[in-house]
């Protein structure tokens, strides 16, 4: 981990002291160093409220001292939430580990906490899942989570850390969108945003079969109206990701569904570009949908 993902990770209470909590004022203290002092308290106190931080708060103490997997099963029980594996779902051989688990992204947040716990009860042992460096504040989740920092260079250390686990025998999860899916142009249907090529790439290096899988969910209207007046107004920050905490308390006692394809051997992606392979696998996701009898986030 580099020094400012340590200090991001420190900003909350170690949770060798006590349950971790989320502090929203050293979180932006330690992300923006000396350029702190011009963002207003009053600013991180309104965005706090927000990001239902002390309702997250209470999520982590209430799980404290889970950890992993088991921590991603305490908040889906305490918040309700069921997810079953669709019939017709042809979920991968378990004996084979050397997998990368790439999914659609709907919901930016349970979604994966989801994906963690049952990919985790079906091959035993660990996951890992390659996400946004700022999600390493979730200290419960720092021994699953593989950091990168999608705004700036990787450093060496984070490089290395990456390079060990697809080098490894354990599992793999991304969302190779890397954000939560989006209203289509049309406006008609809720899908990620391009996926990026970068796990072709990896599991061609690393030999490690690709599992599809599809979540089937969806956020709120106004999370999706949020994002298309951000777009609108030529506003490259992603404002509406701030509303994503209050999606997890949203979807109290919602029921999702994912199902699995095949998984694609490393060795048949040897006749594709990265790019074409990436598009064709997404497309296996999205074909997956009909298997879910579920609506999203009913």
């Amino acid at each position: 981990m580099t020094d400012r993902e340590t200090t991001a990770t420190d900003a909350a209470q170690s949770a060798t002291d006590g349950p971790i909590q989320l502090d929203l004022h050293a979180i932006v203290r330690a992300r923006l160093g000396r350029k702190a002092r011009w963002v207003p308290r009053c600013l991180v106190s309104r965005l706090a409220r927000l990001i239902r931080q002390d309702e997250l708060n209470t999520l982590l103490r209430d799980n404290y001292p889970r950890r992993g997997a088991d921590f991603c099963r305490g908040v889906l029980s305490d918040l309700d939430v069921t997810v079953d594996i669709a019939e017709g779902s042809q979920m991968p051989d378990p004996t084979q580990r050397r997998v990368i688990i790439v999914s659609n992204h709907p919901l930016g947040g349970l979604d994966g906490m989801a994906l963690i716990d049952i990919f985790t009860r079906h091959y035993g042992g660990q996951v890992h899942f390659i996400v946004n460096d700022l999600l390493m504040s979730i200290e419960p989740l720092t021994d699953v989570f593989v950091p990168v920092n999608t705004h700036a260079a990787q450093s060496r250390s984070t490089i290395i850390s990456i390079e060990d686990v697809l080098a490894g025998d354990d599992p793999v999860l991304i969302f190779p969108a890397g954000l939560c899916s989006r209203l289509s142009p049309d406006g008609k249907t809720i899908t990620d945003l391009p996926w990026r090529k970068s796990f072709v790439t990896m599991a061609r290096q690393h030999r490690r079969d690709i599992v599809p899988v599809y979540f089937s969910g969806a956020n709120a209207p106004s999370f999706y109206r949020t994002a298309r007046r951000r777009q609108r107004l030529g506003l490259r920050f992603n404002f509406e990701m701030v509303l994503l905490p209050r999606e997890v308390f949203r979807a109290c006692g919602h029921h999702f569904e994912i199902s699995c394809a095949p998984a694609v051997p490393w060795t048949s992606l040897q006749g594709q570009t990265p790019r074409q392979a990436a598009d064709d696998i997404r497309n296996t996701v999205y074909s997956l949908a009909q298997q879910c009898t579920s609506l999203p986030g009913q």
